[in-house]
């Protein structure tokens, strides 16, 4: 089912499947919410699925001006207050994990649990290579654009431009920032992904009740990849509660990570 939704004065599009609790979407940066193909079918067999696509992106026109994290994030905070209407299990992959960290800092209130694929809490976090402007999107990219969005193939290289700059100087989010993520949280990656692992690490020890998934074999396009795995993975952390570890350290009473 496809709808539409006033967010920030940006008239946005998002499908909905499924039925039961309630799981956001946040689609990777410069696609739209086709790109879960993949994996939708089998999270929407367990989940009211929502898969908004922000300004810019897919049937959601720009806008002029930048298009920033914060700002997705705050769409995103809308989005789940006036649609969703309740707590929600929040996944995003790539800026999408950019923008689902952020609405979790932000308002941890609407977040019960946190899944974060292949995203940086901080631009550092990239390795430079994988945001360096000089990247040219595949033609594939381009074609995919010019098929939904409303503002026609020949807008893709403003957003392109726009995004590459966003990625220069977003997100900065700090260690204080990630203690304010009261919810359980995910962080999923490939063994050869565009997010430096050390910096996957960092996020998961940062995080008061982080969980870590490097995914072997794979690149930033895991979920693509390796659905299966990703999919059982993740669904075992959106259904199930923590399990009793049987040799703790991190989180055994007391710790510090």
């Amino acid at each position: 089912m496809e709808r539409h939704v006033e967010l920030g004065g940006v008239r946005s599009w998002y499908g909905e499947q499924g039925a039961g609790d309630p799981l956001v979407l946040l689609h990777p940066g410069l696609v739209d919410a086709r790109a879960f193909g993949p994996n939708l079918a089998a999270w929407s067999a367990r989940f009211h699925t929502f898969t908004p696509e922000r300004r810019g992106h897919g049937h959601t026109p720009d806008v002029a001006g930048p298009l920033t994290f914060e700002q997705m994030a705050r769409d995103t905070v809308a989005f789940i207050d006036t649609v969703v209407g309740r707590p929600t299990r929040l996944l995003g992959v790539s800026d999408g994990a950019i923008v689902a960290l952020l609405t979790a800092v932000r308002r941890p209130d609407l977040v019960t649990r946190l899944v974060l694929i292949a995203g940086p809490a901080h631009h550092d976090g990239w390795l430079p290579e994988a945001i360096d402007p000089a990247n040219e999107a595949p033609e594939f990219m381009h074609a995919a654009y010019g098929e939904v969005s409303p503002d026609g193939i020949d807008h893709y290289p403003v957003v392109l431009r726009k995004m590459a700059e966003t990625h220069r100087h977003e997100p900065t989010l700090t260690p204080a920032d990630l203690g304010a993520v009261t919810c359980r949280t995910l962080v999923m990656v490939g063994d050869d992904d565009e997010v430096r692992l050390e910096h996957a690490i960092d996020m998961y020890r940062g995080l008061p009740d982080g969980e870590l998934a490097v995914v072997p074999g794979t690149s930033h396009g895991l979920l693509v990849e390796k659905p299966e795995l990703c999919n059982r993975m993740i669904l075992d952390f959106l259904e199930h509660e923590a399990v009793p570890t049987v040799a703790p350290i991190r989180r055994r009473a007391g710790a510090k990570a």
